[in-house]
């Protein structure tokens, strides 16, 4: 059985070695559930991530040493089941270990699912369009600049 810490390096690997190339991204209505500073502690809570989901569907993230940036597609409404499909492709990288310790390489694209809590303060990142194997809670960040 695979541990949560499992999952969390299998999401970041798949964002290092899926070689699909998402259109360009396209910016977000102003209310998209997704923009704005969300932060993940991983299950030993030792390390977290934090990304900033910008409205011109471009993305900062601060995990461990490594400062990426990349660029994302999601849909503007989720799916019958409450899901939003997301592709996002790193940019750039700093060349740095991540949370799991691996170095991301720029130009990998990923799709994962995400679905909000009603309040939108929470969300899961899934493999598939089900909860079956997830990350999370990325918890809402208020009132920070990164």
């Amino acid at each position: 059985m695979r541990t949560a810490w499992t999952i969390l390096a299998m999401m970041v690997a798949l964002v290092a070695t899926t070689a699909a190339m998402p259109a360009a991204a396209a910016p977000l209505r102003h209310d998209h559930p997704l923009i704005g500073i969300w932060r993940i502690m991983l299950p030993d809570s030792t390390c977290s991530e934090t990304y900033r989901m910008r409205a011109d569907g471009s993305t900062l993230v601060f995990s461990n040493e490594e400062v990426a940036e990349s660029s994302f597609t999601i849909s503007d409404q989720p799916d019958k089941n409450g899901f939003y499909k997301q592709v996002d492709t790193i940019t750039k990288d700093n060349g740095k270990p991540d949370c799991s310790g691996d170095i991301t390489k720029p130009g990998r694209a990923v799709t994962s699912y995400l679905q909000f809590n009603q309040s939108g303060t929470l969300f899961v990142m899934c493999v598939e369009p089900n909860l079956q194997r997830c990350i999370g809670p990325f918890i809402r960040v208020r009132g920070l600049r990164i």
